[in-house]
């Protein structure tokens, strides 16, 4: 015998009577394409979906409904903002009898992308990049965010200031005033004795979130994280051999840092390109056990010194 399945959240009200300004799920895997240059396949990406609940009286929304398109989604042959924003509509859409009119999405996921040797031209490996994006269609109204993180390495000025510091005392009181020194004696001595004293470096962070053009063909993810690298100089490598660690000693070597230079850095690369950008970067001290942070917007004001 056929009946009808009981609808609590169409058929009762809520003993308490308020609104809600968002409902919904977090933490749904799905598998979804975003097309960014040198990233194949699809992503694992988590994702929250939530709509608002402006009628007091409502007792709940149709999570189901939500789920269905999420899977839906996962079907695209690629997700750009365009997609969202058409999700969004739909989600509010078949909220309707719940008098929604704002809905939100977030995907977490990492792209992962292939990233050439700095000397050895035949030699590569992958290297994964954190993602978050966050599209939110209120009244109408469309905002897009995304959030990169990328690694890099920082080396002290101030302990390479240092190093240098005893590393020239110790070739001051090897070769004294008045004792005939070579090319090749200074080349033997700096060899052997170069790095009596050696600045210290770590794995550094950068975390920047930046609002995309909401009608754009695509996210331009990729394109942020290569603006973010080249600012810093000195992203982590994947595959190396001996000449491309070399090559990324020097690298460190010209481009020490405190963790305020690393913001400033990027905070110039973007400017008025990305002028509501948010930029966090931590510095994992391998002299301290706790960490340097420091944050800024990416649109400085240029105040004279």
């Amino acid at each position: 015998m056929n009946r009808d399945l009981p609808d609590v959240a169409a058929n009762e009200h809520s003993p308490i009577q308020a609104p809600l300004e968002w409902v919904g799920m977090s933490g749904i895997d799905l598998p979804v394409t975003i097309s960014e240059p040198g990233c194949p396949g699809p992503v694992h990406a988590v994702v929250d979906a939530q709509v608002n609940l402006p009628s007091a009286t409502v007792k709940g929304i149709h999570m189901s409904r939500i789920y269905r398109m999420l899977n839906e989604l996962s079907h695209q042959a690629e997700i750009a903002p365009a997609q969202l924003e058409t999700l969004l509509e739909r989600m509010i859409e078949s909220h309707s009898d719940c008098h929604t009119d704002s809905a939100r999405i977030r995907l977490r996921f990492n792209l992962l992308t292939r990233r050439a040797a700095l000397k050895t031209p035949e030699l590569a490996g992958w290297k994964s990049y954190p993602v978050r994006l966050e599209a939110t269609l209120k009244r109408g109204e469309l905002s897009l965010q995304a959030s990169v993180q990328v690694e890099y390495s920082s080396t002290c000025p101030a302990s390479a200031a240092l190093s240098r510091q005893l590393v020239a005392q110790g070739f001051r009181d090897h070769f004294p005033d008045g004792k005939g020194v070579t090319t090749e004696d200074v080349a033997a001595w700096l060899e052997q004795h170069a790095t009596l004293a050696t600045p210290h470096s770590q794995r550094s962070e950068a975390q920047v979130a930046v609002t995309l053009c909401s009608d754009a063909s695509s996210f331009g993810l990729m394109a942020l994280i290569d603006r973010i690298e080249q600012a810093l100089a000195t992203p982590v490598q994947t595959a190396v051999k001996r000449a491309d660690e070399q090559a990324f000693a020097s690298l460190n070597g010209q481009n020490l840092m405190y963790v305020e230079d690393a913001a400033r850095r990027i905070q110039h690369a973007l400017g008025v390109h990305d002028s509501e950008a948010q930029i966090h970067v931590r510095h994992l001290e391998s002299l301290h056990p706790h960490d340097a942070v420091a944050s800024a917007n990416g649109n400085p004001a240029m105040a004279a010194p």
